[in-house]
């Protein structure tokens, strides 16, 4: 079975090259912001190495790291999804290296072609479930033994 975590990995061949071929190799030196908690989402990255960190303002000076994504990782999945703006921060936590995507290129493509379409969407589902277990877990670690009752 296919790591959930690996957006291309879960594409077959034909639909992996085609996504590829959009695709733009860029960069973000370690401490820099890849893009802000309520900013315009417009394209998505595939993490091709380094370590990319999930934050949100909750309170003080700096945003609390949620979660972090490494190598092979699908970063950034608002550009499919009114209204459009990123439900977290990212910062790269080390130098990164990624395959940046526009998010209306790629929609153009699924369009053209309905069964890549649905390939990527299952692909990214499948990235979206899995994130949704691990942050769920995380919860119940941090939550579960002060709650009273069940």
């Amino acid at each position: 079975m296919t790591t959930p975590r690996r957006l291309l990995h879960a594409l077959p061949e034909d639909g992996r090259d085609r996504l590829l071929d959009l695709a733009r190799e860029v960069s973000f030196a370690q401490g820099e912001r890849v893009f802000e908690e309520r900013g315009l989402a417009d394209r998505f990255w595939v993490i091709r190495s380094g370590t990319v960190t999930l934050d949100l303002w909750l309170s003080g000076p700096r945003p609390t790291a949620v979660a972090s994504l490494d190598t092979g990782a699908l970063l950034g999945w608002s550009w499919l999804f009114p209204p459009f703006e990123w439900d977290f921060g990212a910062e790269a936590l080390s130098p990164v290296r990624a395959y940046e995507f526009d998010g209306a290129q790629v929609q153009a493509l699924c369009d053209e072609d309905p069964a890549f379409g649905y390939a990527l969407l299952r692909a990214i589902s499948e990235v979206l479930a899995h994130r949704v277990r691990e942050a769920r877990t995380r919860l119940l670690d941090l939550y579960a033994p002060h709650a009273g009752g069940r």
